[in-house]
Order: C-alpha cells, then structure tokens, then sequence
C-alpha cells in the first residue's frame, strides 16, 4: 500500500478516509487504499488539504453499476484520445521515419513536438485520473500474480487500464525522455556504413559498389550471409573490425555515411577514394564518444521519472516489472542460465566442426542451421527483386502473403486491411495503432531495383509484429486490454514469420534433419540475444549504482 506523498501528511489521508468511512459502510479498505493512491501523486498545484479532502468525499463511487459506467466511459475516451494523439505523432514523425525525401530543419524542429506527454498531465490536471485512483486499484507486478488466478476479464481490464496512472510524469519531464530517445534513434539511423569502400585486412576492396548498410542490423545480416561466399571469411573478418571500431569509438568521424573516402578498419588508415586525390586533413580523426553519450543522456533522462513512480521508482523497474511483467531478477537468472547450460558449449563446438576453423566473434551470428544457409545471396536477391519490384508490390500482395503462413482468406483479408506498409529510411520496423479504426504502420526498404533478400526478411519480421498487433488491438472485448505483457510475445510472433521466410519464396529445402537443426539454430540464437540482454542489464544497472559517472 501506498504512502502519501510529502506535503499531503498522513493526517489529511486520515481526514479523508474517515470522512468517507463514516458515510459508506463495507468499503474501508477499498476506501483507504484509493485515497493513499490519490494522495501519492496529490501535487499543491492540484490543491490544498481541504480541497482534497473535499475531492475524495464527492468522487469516490460507492455502487457498483457507478463504477461500471464509469470505467466504460474512461476507456472509451481514452482509446480516442490516445488513437488520435498517436495518429498526430506518426503524421509528425513521417519525414524523420519514412524515405518521403530530404528531411528539412522544419522536420526536426518538428519531430521535438509531441503532445502525449501533456495528456497524462492534463487527466491529472482535471483530476479525471484522480477519480480513476480513488475508484480503481493500481496493481503491482506481486498483486497480480499472488490475485490474477481468481480475476475475470473485467477485472483485468481495470487493473491494466490503472496502469495509465500510476505514474505521474509532468510534461517537461518527460519530454526530456522523449527527447534523449529521438536523439539516439536519429543518431542511429543515419549510421550507415559505406562497405563499398572498405578495404581489407590485404587492402583490396571486397564489397560491391554502392553497398551502404546501416550498423549494426545490416552489418550483421551480410557478415551473416557469407558463410557460403568464396572469400566470405575475409568479408566478415572486415566487418567484426568495423563493429569494433564502433564499440571503441575508434571509428574515424569522417567515414560515417561518405563516399569519398576509402578506409582500412584494421589499420583505422583513411584515404581519398578518388585517385590523385587529397585526402582532407583530419580524417582520420576518431568519432566522439556519440554513442554513449547517447546513451548517458538517456539515463539521466530517465531517471528525472523516477521520484513520481510510486510504484516504480526506477527505470528497471518501470522497464521490467511495468512492462515486461517479470522482475529484473528473474529475467537476469533465464539469461545466466541460457549462457551457462552446458549444451551451448557443445552447440559451439559443432559449428567450429562445420565451418572447419576455430570460433572467431562473429560466429554467434552462424546461420548454417536455417536452410538459408546453403543459398548464395545473389540467388536470394534475384528472386525477391523478381517478386517484389516496388513497395507496392509487397503491399499488394499482403494478403497472399498471409494465406501462405496459414491464415484463412478471410482472415488474411482482414489482416491485410489493418495494415499499412511505408518506406523506411531507416532499418524497417512496425508502428501499431492505438485506436481501432486506425491502422497498424509497416516501415521497409526497398531500393530502386527491387526489394533485397535483407530487406524481404525484415519486413516479414515487422509483418509478424504488425498481425500481432492487429489481433491484439482489432480482436480483444477490452481496448485496455490491447497489447501484450511484454515484448517476447510480439517477438515470437514476428521470428516465426521471419523463419518462414524461404518457404514463401518457394527455395525451403525440406529434410529428415530440419525439425532437428531449426532446435539448434534457436538455441544458438538464443544464446545470442541472451548476451546482448545481459550486457544491457548490466549496464542499466551499474548506471545506477554510479549515477554521477
């Protein structure tokens, strides 16, 4: 149970809890436990004692048909404003998300406006959330799972609809938030690294001419996809040495992004691409520490939220026990044991079996055991470009798309529908809709030419977020419902559309041993991500523990 918050003493929760007490019998510990929820988040802007006494002895709702109506009434409301502040948000982020052309300094100026943050102000501002806090309980991540057996669809909807509250975030606080997080997306989507001007450990220039990737997804996916290339290994020895530059910020500024400029990853040698031509002084100047102070600035926006959390009064515990539903702890063991279980090592010593060398880094990116593996990336491109030559060839076959991964023609129908494909300037990703007229938002590239394998492979993966999205907004009895716990839902839907990716270009490669190697190749993967996930725990935590580092 809540506290009150200082400047609101515990004797005027008292005064409010006994004045209601006195007049409604049967209801004492409901009562107490939604005037502490009122009082937690009770700022002096919002009133003086008086005036909340008074608030809490004219809003409570006592009969049950009252708080029916007005939970109904709440989300119905909500599901508006939330879908139209969002539609408004997207309609606002288009230049900076989606290839519509060059992105103007209006654009950016414009991408820092976002009215979200003042809504949540504004329902405290009304005091429309303090009535929802007076008459509907913020549940923690405990209560849940200690009460959730005996709950009921209803139930549930109001305990996730309260979840809206139980934070009290004032607008320029988490705009602030909203601001780091733009930063760093920007600063990682204009990340390209031009491959085709790389050179080798030996100096030659092994990528093909106009091959700019975005790190670290599409530098990962072609090192991924050279395991069956003739001098693939030298390939990915080349871009493990881009990564780590990047990690180091060894990376010279000036080869971000430019054509004009050769460079040796091995060396950190910069040099003019055009032949006879200067190269211009200071190239080889290491790039800033952008990336973590992209990073610290994150941070330290985020823990600006942390003294109006009750509930939460961290980010980790915003990140995992509000979002994800699981505790830091519990997700930190599932991650430790994956890393330790014994069968990894014997999965590590397979693949050095299979690629006949020892493990080098990049190796936890081993795709041998998908079907995949045994197509060259030329065969890949040539039968998705012949596919899918435009966005709107993608789009348009949606709906076939969907029937092939099982659905039914009506379903596949309505599925595509919802669905809203855009090209991305960035890696691709999904943006789902907060309203139910609205639609969900599929982000990918496809360059002049045609769409790439990569690109194919990707977009399948956001497809499984976007039909995730649909079902879990367009097919519930509650909007406050809409969503799922946490992110490996979304997740497993969009990697099993993903996996599938081979079967819907008709190359799937069927075999005794494909049941066996897709375990394998999950396991792997799994190992993986559970690396990355701890190092980000980690991180987050040791933040904390040196805040003013």
């Amino acid at each position: 149970m809540e506290g009150s918050r200082p400047g609101l003493g515990p004797d005027v929760v008292e005064r409010a809890v006994a004045r209601l007490t006195a007049r409604v019998e049967g209801q004492a510990e409901r009562i107490r436990r939604g005037v502490e929820q009122v009082a937690a988040r009770w700022w002096p802007e919002d009133g003086d004692a008086e005036a909340f006494v008074a608030f809490c002895a004219e809003s409570f709702l006592a009969e049950p048909e009252a708080l029916g109506a007005a939970f109904q009434k709440l989300e119905t409301l909500l599901e508006q404003i939330d879908g139209r502040i969002h539609e408004i948000r997207r309609e606002v982020m288009t230049p900076i998300e989606v290839d519509t052309g060059e992105v103007t300094s209006l654009d950016r100026l414009f991408a820092d406006f976002d009215l979200a943050p003042h809504i949540d102000d504004d329902l405290f501002k009304t005091k429309v959330a303090f009535l929802a806090l007076l008459n509907f309980p913020v549940h923690t991540l405990a209560e849940r799972v200690e009460q959730a057996g005996g709950w009921d669809r209803a139930t549930w909807a109001r305990s996730r609809l309260m979840d809206r509250f139980a934070l009290r975030i004032p607008a320029a606080v988490a705009q602030e938030l909203n601001k780091a997080s733009l930063a760093a997306e920007h600063y990682i989507s204009e990340y390209n690294i031009r491959l085709d001007r790389l050179l080798a450990e030996n100096g030659e220039r092994l990528f093909p001419e106009g091959l700019a990737l975005i790190s670290h997804w599409g530098l990962r996916d072609e090192l991924a996809s050279h395991y069956v290339t003739p001098d693939g290994l030298a390939r990915q020895r080349t871009i493990q040495r881009v990564m780590e530059r990047i990690i180091r910020q060894e990376i010279p500024a000036a080869v971000i992004g430019n054509p004009a400029l050769l460079w040796n990853p091995f060396t950190n040698e910069v040099r003019a691409a055009e032949a006879g031509a200067a190269t211009p002084a200071g190239a080889e100047e290491r790039e800033p520490d952008t990336r973590y102070a992209k990073l610290l600035a994150y941070f330290h926006a985020a823990r600006l939220q942390d003294p109006y959390a009750p509930t939460a009064p961290t980010f980790l515990h915003r990140s995992f026990e509000r979002n994800r539903q699981m505790t830091a702890d519990e997700v930190e063991a599932l991650l430790v044991s994956v890393l330790e279980a014994p069968e990894v090592k014997d999965l590590g010593a397979l693949i050095r079996d299979r690629v006949g060398r020892p493990l080098e880094p990049f190796d936890i990116w081993y795709p041998g055991f998908k079907s995949r593996g045994s197509h060259s990336e030329e065969l890949l491109d040539k039968t998705v470009r012949e596919r899918f030559p435009t966005l709107e060839a993608f789009q348009a076959a949606l709906p076939a798309t969907l029937e092939a991964l099982g659905f039914t023609p009506e379903r596949a129908r309505w599925l595509a529908e919802h669905i809203q494909v855009d090209p991305a300037r960035g890696a691709g990703h999904a943006l789902p809709a907060q309203r139910r007229e609205d639609k969900t938002h599929l982000r990918t590239r496809v360059p002049r030419g045609g769409m790439s394998y990569q690109g194919y492979n990707v977009a399948l993966h956001e497809l499984g977020h976007n039909v995730e999205e649909v079902f879990s907004l367009n097919g519930i009895d509650h909007w406050s419902l809409a969503g799922i716990p946490n992110n490996a839902f979304t997740e497993a839907m969009a990697f099993t559309f993903q996996h599938r990716d081979l079967e819907l270009l008709g190359l799937q490669e069927p075999g005794g041993d494909a049941e066996h190697n897709e375990a394998l190749g999950t396991l792997w993967n799994t190992y993986e991500i559970s690396g990355v996930s701890l190092v980000d725990l980690r991180v987050w935590q040791w933040l904390y523990e040196h805040p003013e580092a």
